[in-house]
């Protein structure tokens, strides 16, 4: 279980350029749910990832796993449990590193290295086996540099890489933003896969809002620092695109715009 409770957080406290983001704002998601997020920019999506991958220190409140209070470790100390996959493909992968470079970094997340070769070959077979299921053609580039691969390549590479480990939380940001419609498509038919293969507890950061109804056993919907809507299970089975898209030019209304 994962919770955040009364959660504040504001940007640039004491200016006139102050942001009150947060204000009390609390969430809890049970193991195994998938969670998909939308909102306008701003809405406090992406502020609400990094809160609970410690990229940034909440002004107050509780973040808890299993009820146990993370808020005060760093993010290094996070992504033992967490997996996350960026906008940016090239934030997922070691440019310079080969295919197998990279993986067996992956594989060997949370462990200790020692004084080893980094790679292992003995597990090309393995990986090989994982790419293979990507339909990418990359099971025969284990010693191809991460950097040569298209975006989409390295996305779903980095998507692969992220679950390799036993993880505990799987976060979405925004994964298929910078990807072509055709790549985007991929990269989304893998996410499924892969949580509901892990049982992963997922959270997606999308702009896509048929991914947002498509994918995932929940969906949030947030604006100036809230859930303005909630839906799980059979509720949120029932949402449409048109549904969403009109609470949408509601708010904007509402905001002016």
């Amino acid at each position: 279980m994962l919770e955040l409770k009364n959660i504040k957080k504001h940007y640039h406290p004491g200016t006139v350029n102050e942001v009150r983001l947060f204000e009390d704002f609390n969430l809890a998601i049970p193991d195994h749910q998938f969670v998909s997020v939308v909102g306008s920019n701003g809405s406090g999506k992406t502020s609400m990832l990094n809160l609970i991958c410690g990229s940034i220190a909440a002004d107050g409140g509780q973040i808890l796993v299993n009820g146990e209070d993370i808020s005060r470790k760093k993010d290094f100390e996070r992504q033992r449990a967490i997996g996350r996959v960026f906008q940016d493909p090239s934030k997922g992968t070691c440019p310079s590193m080969t295919i197998l470079e990279n993986m067996s970094i992956a594989d060997h997340k949370g462990k200790g290295y020692g004084l080893g070769k980094g790679k292992n070959k003995n597990k090309s077979g393995q990986y090989q086996e994982l790419l293979r299921s990507l339909n990418l053609g990359l099971e025969d580039k284990l010693e191809v540099k991460a950097g040569s691969l298209s975006g989409g390549q390295r996305q779903a590479l980095a998507l692969l890489m992220a679950t390799m480990a036993p993880i505990e939380f799987l976060i979405l940001d925004e994964h298929t933003a910078a990807l072509d419609p055709k790549t985007a498509e991929t990269v989304m038919e893998l996410t499924g896969k892969i949580v509901e293969q892990k049982q992963v507890t997922t959270i997606m950061v999308t702009h896509n809002l048929r991914y947002a109804v498509e994918y995932g056993d929940r969906l949030l919907m947030m604006h100036q620092g809230a859930a303005v809507l909630d839906c799980a299970g059979e509720e949120k089975a029932k949402l449409k695109v048109e549904g969403i898209l009109q609470i949408f030019n509601e708010i904007s209304i509402e905001c002016g715009n």
